[in-house]
């Protein structure tokens, strides 16, 4: 089985060779130019991975993973045209360089491509595999909505967040190991299995995102700490604060909430004064717990998996990996 460094590098190397050479060149362009913005390629090495648990020929199975990136990538550049955001792995968004129209056209035509892609798959497996894909698809579109909808409203409960957060990002996670597991002929009870992993990894993942955003180091968390609080996300970390604080501290976040950072200066003492209510409350021991509890129930399912511990052993290094991002 390949390690996780040669499986990115043997899938960078074929979606550098998608062949993206359609008309007209105003569509495609920005096509091209979201898939050149890089990132991690989890998603893709993860359906790669979990088909090498079984079979070596991850080359019969490239054209779903290629399929699975164009999607994540569609729902990244529609994301930032909802979202209104300026950049994206600290490059200019497609509907900066080019324009909103451009950009919701470009990403339909990613969702297309991402089918057409899914549609290579081998004809023993092809409805399961779009079966489980499709799934996917919707239940992220109601993971999107649902964020959407947490915007509004101050009650949201942690059982709704962690709910949105598993539809927004978790089942991508499991959908990538369940479709790669599918299409190596692995029993049943092992795809299921997988898909648990991949969905526990992103619940956890997704609440560790939550903890940086307030307690990370820039450096190594990759963006600036604290852009939750001003946007008043429906965070973990606010939820439960919203939850568990006294009447005192409750009217305080709420005041900080409402309150417009203008500057600099108003928006770094916003992010303090909510730091330390959360401090106080102590959601942060809460986060770090619930991080920790879906971390091992995802070994829980790796380690059900039919096969050695040696077999597994690439794929537990990637998830450990995933976590090495600490403040």
């Amino acid at each position: 089985m390949k390690t996780f460094q040669e499986t990115l590098e043997f899938f960078n190397q074929a979606l550098t060779d998608l062949p993206l050479n359609r008309k007209p060149e105003a569509l495609y362009t920005p096509v091209r130019y979201e898939l050149s913005l890089g990132g991690k390629r989890i998603r893709p090495v993860l359906l790669l991975m979990a088909y090498q648990l079984y079979r070596d020929d991850m080359e019969r199975v490239l054209p779903t993973a290629l399929g699975l990136e164009m999607y994540h990538n569609y729902t990244l550049l529609h994301d930032d045209v909802m979202d209104k955001a300026d950049m994206r792995r600290g490059k200019p968004t497609v509907h900066k360089v080019w324009n909103e129209n451009t950009a919701i056209l470009s990403g339909d035509a990613m969702l297309v491509l991402a089918y057409q892609l899914m549609g290579q798959a081998s004809a023993t497996h092809l409805k399961e595999v779009l079966d489980v894909f499709t799934e996917t698809a919707l239940e992220i579109g109601e993971g999107q909505q649902y964020d959407m909808d947490f915007e509004h409203r101050m009650d949201v409960s942690e059982d709704e967040y962690i709910e949105m957060i598993r539809l927004k990002t978790s089942v991508l996670l499991a959908c990538a190991l369940k479709l790669g597991a599918l299409q190596a002929d692995a029993p049943a009870t092992d795809a299921n299995q997988l898909y648990c992993f991949g969905e526990n990894i992103g619940l956890a993942f997704q609440l560790q995102d939550d903890l940086l955003d307030v307690y990370g180091d820039p450096k190594t968390f990759g963006k600036n700490i604290g852009g939750d609080i001003l946007e008043g996300k429906k965070t973990f970390m606010l939820i439960n604060a919203l939850r568990l604080a006294n009447a005192e501290q409750r009217a305080a976040l709420e005041r900080w909430l409402a309150t417009e950072a203008a500057t600099p200066e108003t928006a770094q003492e916003k992010i303090a004064a909510v730091s330390a209510l959360y401090d106080a409350i102590g959601v942060r021991q809460l986060a770090e717990t619930k991080i920790r509890t879906y971390f091992d129930v995802a070994f829980k399912h790796l380690n059900a998996v039919a096969l050695p511990p040696e077999r597994k052993e690439p794929l537990r290094q990637l998830a450990l990996a995933l976590f090495d991002r600490q403040a």
